[in-house]
C-alpha cells in the first residue's frame, strides 16, 4: 500500500483535528472527533494531496463540508488559494470560523446549492464524496461545467462511491442513509454514478480519466478518479450562471 492510499499519519491528523476543538471545555466536540476519526481511517486526503502536489494553482472544493481539504493542503505545504462550497450552512459557518482561527487566509467558503447554481472558478477542482447526492442529469451538467473551469495543466479530482451490487456498494448505501438520518448529511443520496456513466460524462466533457480504488481499510466502495483535459480540447470560459441540468 503506497503512502497515497494510507490514512493520514496520526500526529498530522491530530494537529488538524485539534483546530476543531471547542474554545470552551463544555463545548460540542463532535467535529473534533469526526475529523480525527476521518483523517485516521480514510485514505481520502493523502490520495487527493498526492494528485494535487504536482498541479499548482487554486482549488475549488465542491461539497466541501467543514473544509478539511483546506487544512490538509496547508499541512502538506501546498500553499494555494482554496474555495469551498457546500449546501450545509452550518458546516460552512463552522468552516469559516476554524479557518480564521487557524490562519488559513487563502481559504474562503460559500453556501451553495449545486442543483441551483454552479460557481465560477479557474484552476483545479475537487469533488469528494458528493456526486451521489446529485441527480444524474445534474452530475452530467456539473462535470461538463467543471471541465470548462480547469486551467491549463489543472486536474479534476473526484472521490466517489461507485454504484454496483457489491458488498462494498451495499455498505456504502446503508452508511450514507444513516448519515442522513443522523443529521450529518442534509441530503439523501439520489444517484450513485457507475464507472461507465462517469467515464461517459467525462469523455463528453473532453476529459480523459483514470480510475483507482481509494477505500483503504474501510468497507466502502470509494474510488479515486483523476481527470484532465484531452489535448485537442481548448479551454472555454467558465459559465457559472448556467442552470444545472440545462
Amino acid at each position: 500500500m503506497s503512502d497515497a492510499t494510507r490514512p493520514m499519519p496520526a500526529q498530522q491528523a491530530l494537529t488538524i483535528a485539534r483546530a476543531f476543538l471547542p474554545q470552551r471545555p463544555w463545548g460540542n466536540r463532535y467535529d473534533y472527533y469526526y475529523t480525527r476519526a476521518k483523517l485516521r481511517t480514510d485514505p481520502l486526503y493523502p490520495g487527493v494531496l498526492a494528485v494535487l502536489r504536482d498541479t499548482p494553482g487554486p482549488v475549488l472544493d465542491l461539497g466541501c463540508g467543514l473544509g478539511l481539504l483546506a487544512h490538509a493542503l496547508h499541512a502538506d505545504g501546498q500553499s494555494r488559494a482554496y474555495y469551498g462550497v457546500d449546501i450545509d450552512a452550518g458546516k460552512i459557518q463552522r468552516a469559516r470560523q476554524i479557518a480564521r482561527r487557524t490562519g488559513l487566509a487563502e481559504a474562503r467558503f460559500e453556501v451553495l446549492d449545486l442543483t441551483v447554481r454552479w460557481p465560477e472558478h479557474a484552476g483545479n477542482v475537487a469533488i469528494l464524496d458528493m456526486l451521489q447526492y446529485l441527480p444524474e442529469t445534474v452530475q452530467a451538467g456539473l462535470l461538463a461545467h467543471t471541465a470548462r473551469m480547469l486551467a491549463p495543466g489543472a486536474k479534476l479530482v473526484i472521490r466517489s462511491a461507485l454504484g454496483d451490487d457489491s458488498g462494498r456498494g451495499r455498505t456504502t448505501r446503508v452508511t450514507d442513509l444513516i448519515a442522513h438520518l443522523a443529521g450529518w448529511m442534509q441530503e439523501v443520496p439520489k444517484s450513485y454514478p457507475t464507472r461507465e456513466t462517469l467515464q461517459r460524462h467525462l469523455s463528453a466533457a473532453g476529459l480523459t480519466a483514470t480510475f483507482s480504488p481509494l477505500y483503504g481499510n474501510t468497507p466502502f466502495n470509494n474510488w479515486l478518479i483523476v481527470a484532465e483535459r484531452a489535448q485537442k480540447h481548448a479551454r472555454q470560459a467558465p459559465g457559472g450562471r448556467h442552470a444545472p441540468g440545462a
